[in-house]
Order: structure tokens, then C-alpha cells, then sequence
């Protein structure tokens, strides 16, 4: 009986210690207007040509997620884990990526008109020159995870 209640007890604890990993889920093609998907771990989910206009991902671990095609326009991003996504072709019109890491991210063909950057960390991101430079005029800050200076990480000049 109490090897029994030993092995229940372990298990337990085995499964709050070591949570499951998070299951990547399909969101294309869906209208997900002002969806709250804040401090959840979405990794490696897809988002494509999803309209998520005024969604809420702040503080969310999106790491490898795909964002291709999809409107973001005025998405929150704050604090959020965007490394290696892709966002090509992602309309980021006025969205907040105020302390986002976009580590090795694809932002080849994205809008970021209006969008706020402050303490983004851009490391190894795949940008447009002209968006590069659009971005540089208005780039400040520090990434409060990577230490990473916003300009820097841009390579403004």
C-alpha cells in the first residue's frame, strides 16, 4: 500500500515538475479578431493568412510559429518570444514589439508601418533594406532578456 501511494506521489510530481510540451495548433485561414493569446506557449503553431487584427500575444513563447500572410495590425507582441517565426508578407501595421525578441525571424515583405520597437531585439532578422531604414529612424532601447541594444540589432548606422 505504501509503495503504491510512493509511485501516485511520484507521479504526480513528475507531471507538474515536467509539464507536456505545448502542442502545436493550426489557426489558418481563421478570423481571430482581438483574440487573447497572451503568456501561452504557442511554439511552432500556425497562424497563415489568419486576420488577428488587435490580438493579444504579449509575454507568449512563439518561437518557430508562422505568421505568413496574416493581418497583425495593431497585435500586441510585448514581451514576446518571436525567434526563427515567420512573419513574411505579415502585416504588423502600428503592432507593439516593445521588448520582442525577433531572433532569425522572416520579415521579408512585412509592413511595419507605424509599429513600436522599442527594446526589440532584431538579431539575425530577414528584413527589406527600406523597412531596415524605416525601422532605424524610430529604433530605441534594450532588450531587457537579451541585452541586446534595438540599433544595434538592426545595424543602424
Amino acid at each position: 500500500m505504501l509503495s503504491v501511494l510512493l509511485l501516485i506521489a511520484i507521479a504526480i510530481a513528475a507531471t507538474v515538475a515536467f509539464p507536456e510540451n505545448a502542442v502545436a495548433i493550426n489557426y489558418n485561414n481563421r478570423t481571430l479578431i482581438e483574440e487573447d493569446f497572451s503568456n501561452q506557449d504557442l511554439t511552432d503553431s500556425s497562424f497563415d493568412h489568419a486576420n488577428l487584427r488587435k490580438s493579444n500575444f504579449s509575454h507568449s513563447n512563439l518561437r518557430g510559429v508562422r505568421f505568413f500572410s496574416s493581418n497583425l495590425a495593431l497585435a500586441d507582441f510585448t514581451g514576446a518570444d518571436l525567434s526563427y517565426a515567420d512573419l513574411e508578407s505579415a502585416r504588423l501595421t502600428k503592432a507593439n514589439l516593445t521588448n520582442a525578441i525577433l531572433e532569425g525571424a522572416f520579415l521579408t515583405g512585412s509592413l511595419l508601418d507605424g509599429a513600436i520597437i522599442d527594446g526589440a531585439d532584431f538579431t539575425d532578422t530577414y528584413l527589406r533594406e527600406d523597412v531596415r531604414e524605416k525601422l532605424c529612424q524610430v529604433a530605441k532601447g534594450t532588450n531587457p532578456v537579451t541585452g541586446r541594444d534595438t540599433r544595434e540589432t538592426l545595424m543602424c548606422p
